[in-house]
C-alpha cells in the first residue's frame, strides 16, 4: 500500500510540473519541483525497481550434472587413452588470443569469433578452435617437430542447436602431428586414430570421408571457376552433406555468380565417391590428369589408401569429392567422420546423422605466424566430443542404465552407537592407503540407513565396525550386491578391499 501511495504522490507532483511549464512559471520554481519529483522517484525505485535475477545459463551453454559428467569422463578417458597410445604429448594454451592471431584464418566462419570488450589494453578474442593457437604456439616457440593432443573449451558465436550437440561453448579434442615427414604416413595415422576412437565408443556404424584440397582446387580450375571464387564455391560444396545438389548449384549460380556451365561440370565430379578404383579412374581423367595440383593430390590419395589398407580400415573410408571442409587453412588431405543410421530395413543406403570428427593437413598455417615465414607441415584431427556425448546421453536415458557418479569403493559403517571415533580412525587408514572411502556425517547413523546409502550410490563394499569386531581385531566386510559378510583381520583389510575392487 505504501508503494501505491508513493506512486500516486509522484503522479501528482508530475502534474504540478506539467502545469508550471504550461503557465510559463519562473525556471527556479520549476527546477525545485523537478528536484522534488526526482527524489520521490528515487525513493519509490527502492522497492519496485529491484532487479530480479533470471536463473539461466547463457544462450548456447549448459550445466552438466554429476551423471552427465560421469558419461563425459568415460568418453574423455577413451579418447585420451587413444592419443597416449599413439605417443602424443599434451599442451595447453590461453582461452583468449590476440584478435589479430585469429583474424583471417577461418574464411567465412570468421564472423563467429567472439571478440572481447577492449578494456584499454590488447584487442582480444576467445579462441575459435585449438588449431590456430597450436600453430601460434609452434611459431612462437620455434618448434618444428611435435605430436601433441589438446583437450579444451572453444567458443563460437553460432546459432546453437543444443539437442544435436551444437553449442557456443564446447570442448574440442585435438590430435596433431607437426614436422617434415614422408608423405601420408602421419595422415594415415590420424585416420587410424579416428577409426579406433569411434570403434571403442561403440556409437554405431560410421564412415570416414576423405578428400584433398589440391584435388578440389584442381577440379574447380578445370571446371572454369575463377581463382577469386575458389574459397566461396568451396564453402557451397561443403553443404552437400546437408542439402541436395540442386540447392548448392542454385547458390553457386544465383548468389555467387558462377556460370551454370561451370556449376554443371562441378556437379559431375562432386557426386563421385569410392575407394582406390575411383582414384585410379580420376588419375586417367583427361581434364584432372592435366592439372598439376589435382594430379599431386590424387597421387597422395592413392598412397594414403595403400597405408589405410595396411591398417585394415578401408572398409570404413570413402574417397568423397563433395567433402570440402570450409576452413581456409587446409592445404592437403581433409577428412570428416559421420555416424550413419539405417532409415528402415528396406533401404540399402544409410543416412548420415552428423559429423563427429574432422581434420586435415595445414602446411601453411605456422608460416603465417613465423616472422621469417618458415613453414612447419602439420596434420591433425578434432573429435566432436559434444555430439558424441549427446548420442551417448540419449542412449543411457533410453536404456535407463544406472550411472555411478562417484568412484567410492567402500563405506565405513558402524553397527552400534558411539563408534564415530572408530569409524574416523578406520577411514583415515583407508584414505592414507589410497582407498576411495566415505562415511555418513552422523554421530550415530542407523545401520540400515548406511546400507541403503550404498545401494543408492552403487558403493560395492561396506566395512562395518562393531563392539565385538573391535574386541576381536576384525572388520566385518559386506558385499552390497550379494549381501555376503565376512570378518577380515584389521591388518588385512586394505589388501582385501584392493583385491575385491580390482575385479569390478
Amino acid at each position: 500500500m505504501a508503494a501505491e501511495a508513493a506512486a500516486a504522490a509522484v503522479r501528482e507532483q508530475a502534474e504540478v510540473v506539467r502545469r508550471l511549464k504550461q503557465d510559463e512559471a519562473d525556471p527556479e520554481r520549476i527546477a525545485k519541483e523537478v528536484a522534488k519529483l526526482l527524489e520521490m522517484k528515487a525513493q519509490l525505485g527502492g522497492e519496485e525497481g529491484k532487479h530480479k535475477f533470471v536463473l539461466k545459463t547463457p544462450k548456447g551453454t549448459r550445466d552438466y550434472s554429476p551423471k552427465q559428467m560421469a558419461i563425459r569422463e568415460r568418453v574423455f578417458t577413451a579418447i585420451i587413452n587413444c592419443f597416449k597410445r599413439h605417443g602424443a604429448e599434451v599442451i595447453d594454451t590461453p582461452v583468449f588470443e590476440l584478435k589479430e592471431t585469429l583474424t583471417g584464418k577461418y574464411g567465412e566462419d570468421s564472423k563467429l569469433i567472439y571478440d572481447l570488450k577492449d578494456q584499454g589494453g590488447e584487442l582480444l578474442s576467445l579462441r575459435y578452435d585449438l588449431t590456430v593457437p597450436f600453430a601460434r604456439y609452434l611459431a612462437m616457440n620455434k618448434i618444428t617437430n611435435i605430436k601433441r593432443y589438446h583437450i579444451a573449451k572453444v567458443y563460437r558465436r553460432d546459432n546453437p542447436a543444443m539437442t544435436r550437440g551444437r553449442y557456443r561453448e564446447f570442448y574440442q579434442c585435438d590430435f596433431d602431428i607437426a614436422g617434415q615427414f614422408d608423405p601420408m604416413i602421419p595422415d594415415a595415422e590420424c585416420l587410424k586414430i579416428v577409426h579406433e576412437i569411434l570403434s571403442d565408443l561403440q556409437l554405431g556404424d560410421f564412415l570416414i570421408k576423405v578428400n584433398d584440397r589440391r584435388i578440389l582446387d584442381g577440379m574447380f580450375a578445370v571446371c572454369g571457376v575463377p581463382d577469386s571464387k575458389f574459397r566461396t564455391i568451396c564453402s557451397s560444396v561443403d553443404k552437400l552433406d546437408k542439402v541436395p545438389w540442386e540447392e548448392v548449384k542454385n547458390e553457386m549460380v544465383g548468389e555467387k555468380g558462377l556460370s551454370p556451365e561451370a556449376a554443371d561440370r562441378i556437379g559431375e565430379y562432386v557426386q563421385l565417391h569410392g575407394g582406390l578404383d575411383l582414384i585410379e579412374q580420376l588419375l586417367q581423367d583427361p581434364k584432372l590428369s592435366q592439372n598439376k595440383l589435382a594430379k599431386e593430390g590424387l597421387g597422395d590419395m592413392k598412397l594414403l589408401f595403400e597405408y589405410l589398407t595396411l591398417f585394415g580400415i578401408t572398409g570404413k573410408i570413402s574417397f568423397d569429392l563433395s567433402l570440402a571442409r570450409g576452413l581456409d587453412y587446409y592445404t592437403g588431405v581433409i577428412y570428416e567422420a559421420v555416424l550413419l543410421q539405417q532409415q528402415n530395413d528396406h533401404v540399402e543406403d544409410p543416412v548420415s546423422v552428423g559429423s563427429v570428427a574432422g581434420g586435415g593437413r595445414y602446411d601453411g598455417l605456422v608460416g603465417m605466424f613465423d616472422p621469417k615465414g618458415r613453414k612447419v607441415p602439420c596434420v591433425g584431427v578434432s573429435i566432436g566430443i559434444e555430439r558424441i556425448f549427446s548420442i551417448l546421453e540419449q542412449r543411457v536415458e533410453a536404456s535407463e542404465e544406472k550411472i555411478r557418479t562417484t568412484e567410492t569403493q567402500v563405506l565405513v559403517a558402524s553397527a552400534q552407537k558411539k563408534l564415530l571415533e572408530e569409524r574416523l580412525k578406520l577411514i583415515s587408514e583407508l584414505w592414507d592407503a589410497g582407498i576411495k572411502a566415505e562415511i555418513l556425517y552422523k554421530k550415530n547413523p542407523k545401520l540400515l540407513n548406511q546400507l541403503q546409502y550404498c545401494e543408492e550410490t552403487g558403493i560395492p563394499l561396506v566395512a562395518i565396525v562393531g563392539e565385538q569386531e573391535l574386541k576381536d581385531g576384525v572388520v566385518k566386510l559386506r558385499d552390497v550386491a550379494t549381501r555376503e559378510e565376512v570378518n577380515i583381520r584389521r591388518e588385512n583389510l586394505i589388501e582385501e578391499i584392493r583385491m575385491r575392487t580390482s575385479q569390478l
